[in-house]
């Protein structure tokens, strides 16, 4: 079991990580004002669980495959970024119908943002790499074996995550609901939500 010590400071390096400005923030932000309240949570808290699958990865030794393999690193990070340049377009060809409503929340179902922030965190390599960086420096051989103390890591990661994103999502959306009282916006915050989610895929692709 992690020590008290260690879970803190690793808790406290994780929220400085989390709360850093980093695509995950700006797309949750993004979505969020152009969705709404419930819309910028829901795909918060998918890109927050998708940390599970790079703690698993981490477990398994797959992270460190992948970075060895730049062949296999740079078919996800293509992948990852098409996905996202995919999301991006779908918001840019949107007409507005995506606004939110009187109760806050997207056309699109929940289920389904929640599954689009879920697989947007869970293929971006650049975050199974960071994972495998990150949750090492926190380990104690000492205390108990390493996969175990990975696994703690990683979800007390991806809990702070949610918290973070869910708080992010929620507040994004409370303001863009206001923005969208005025004839015309919703159709501009989806276009600004499209452009993010393009830049984005683009910049994992060529970076």
């Amino acid at each position: 079991m992690l020590s008290p010590d260690q879970a803190l400071a690793f808790l406290l390096a994780a929220l400085v990580v989390t709360a850093s400005p980093g695509p995950d923030n700006l797309m949750v932000l993004g979505l969020g004002m152009s969705r709404g309240r419930w819309a910028g949570l829901v795909f918060g808290l998918g890109c927050a669980l998708g940390c599970l699958n790079h703690t698993l990865l981490a477990v398994l030794g797959v992270s460190a495959l992948v970075a060895a393999s730049p062949a296999a690193f740079l078919a996800l990070k293509v992948a990852g970024g098409l996905y996202l340049v995919w999301m991006g377009v779908q918001a840019l060809r949107s007409a507005g119908g995506a606004s939110v409503g009187s109760q806050g929340v997207s056309s699109e179902s929940l289920g389904r943002l929640f599954l689009k922030g879920l697989v947007a965190n869970a293929i971006n390599p650049k975050v199974v790499l960071f994972f495998l960086a990150f949750l090492p420096q926190f380990v104690q051989p000492a205390r108990g074996p390493v996969g175990w103390q990975l696994a703690q890591l990683g979800v007390i990661f991806t809990l702070q995550a949610a918290a973070l994103f869910g708080l992010l999502g929620w507040f994004a959306g409370a303001i863009g609901q206001r923005l969208q009282q005025k004839p015309g916006i919703a159709m501009w915050l989806d276009r600004a939500a499209g452009v993010v989610f393009v830049g984005l895929g683009v910049r994992l692709v060529l970076g």
